[in-house]
């Protein structure tokens, strides 16, 4: 089964069209390195939990939208080689100027890897 990376952030609400750009970008260098796709999510009904919730899990402020985003991969091993491969072009600066800066903070993004244990319908 797949690989999927998953990850919520608070965006200035102010800054849609800029997270829509920078997304798009970043979004397709991850489809060339492998990934089967992406979807990117803009808050729309995010409700205040008793316990916790999206917006406190990213501590967001009045003005700044949950976004929540992943990335499907064939597997793991493709996901952590892309990741490997896509760290050195950061590093190295290859990764053109506007890619890397993120019109959010990303500080507060929560992220991580999951393995699809069950998976039940088809593609849209």
């Amino acid at each position: 089964m797949s690989y999927v990376d998953g990850f919520v952030i608070a965006v200035p609400t102010a800054n849609k069209d800029q997270f829509v750009a920078h997304a798009m970008k970043f979004d397709e260098m991850l489809i060339a390195e492998g990934a089967l796709r992406v979807v990117e999510c803009w808050g729309d009904d995010v409700p205040p939990g008793k316990v916790t919730d999206f917006a406190g899990a990213v501590k967001a402020t009045d003005g700044e939208t949950v976004c929540f985003s992943w990335v499907e991969w064939p597997d793991k091993a493709t996901r952590d080689a892309a990741h490997t491969r896509m760290h050195a072009r950061m590093e190295s600066g290859e990764i053109p100027s506007g890619t890397t800066d993120m019109p959010f903070d990303g500080k507060r993004m929560i992220f991580g890897g999951f393995e699809t244990v069950l998976e039940l319908g088809g593609k849209p």
